[in-house]
């Protein structure tokens, strides 16, 4: 919760300094946001490519250990489309756009930003964190009422960092190694989804 507050932080510092005029004129280039964003795609990467348990996972649950990511996947555009009814102001790509993030806020909404604006972008990063605030809040009403898989695939890309120890806590160790793959194959998804809905 610390780091998430941490961006948050940083994300008012940069709107405050913005509005203020106080940010030199350099900064606001276009190509320093999208080379810093072709960094995260880069170090995404790496951290999924750092994965060493992913052969070994894959043999002990077998092909099923693909269910939840894809109902996790399923779940959530299925979710941003009924929402989206309520929003007329924005089409269903913009919103799936917005879902696909995951609660991988800082990718998810600088990739937005960067293709519709700030003011999506900053839509993506409010919801995204919003998505892990609700886990970190309520894992274990979660658990009590949906069963130990329902705060992993609430969880998003972020299962196999800051909310996995919640998910340890309350639904239980043996479900660490589901929530750390689950979180790698939604986190490698996030830039293919959200680029994909951008695209339409």
């Amino acid at each position: 919760m610390k780091q998430s507050m941490l961006y948050l932080l940083f994300f008012a510092v940069g709107i405050l300094l913005t509005v203020t005029g106080l940010l030199p004129e350099v900064l606001k280039d276009e190509r320093i946001s999208k080379g810093i964003l072709y960094l995260l795609l880069f170090l995404v990467g790496l951290q999924i490519g750092s994965g060493k348990n992913i052969l070994r996972v894959l043999g002990r649950y077998g092909a099923k250990i693909m269910l939840l990511p894809l109902a996790t996947t399923l779940g959530t555009f299925a979710g941003v489309s009924l929402i989206s009814l309520l929003l007329p102001d924005r089409s269903l790509t913009d919103c799936l756009s917005v879902g696909a993030g995951f609660a991988y806020y800082s990718l998810s909404s600088i990739l937005i930003t960067s293709f519709r604006g700030a003011e999506l972008g900053t839509v993506a990063l409010l919801a995204n964190i919003l998505r892990e605030f609700t886990v970190l809040l309520l894992a274990p009403w979660m658990v009590r009422y949906f069963g130990p898989l329902a705060p992993i695939s609430a969880g998003g890309a972020t299962t196999m960092d800051t909310t996995l120890p919640f998910i340890s806590r309350y639904s239980g160790e043996e479900y660490v190694v589901i929530a750390l793959f689950h979180g790698m194959v939604i986190d490698f998804t996030v830039p293919l989804w959200v680029s994909f809905f951008l695209s339409l």
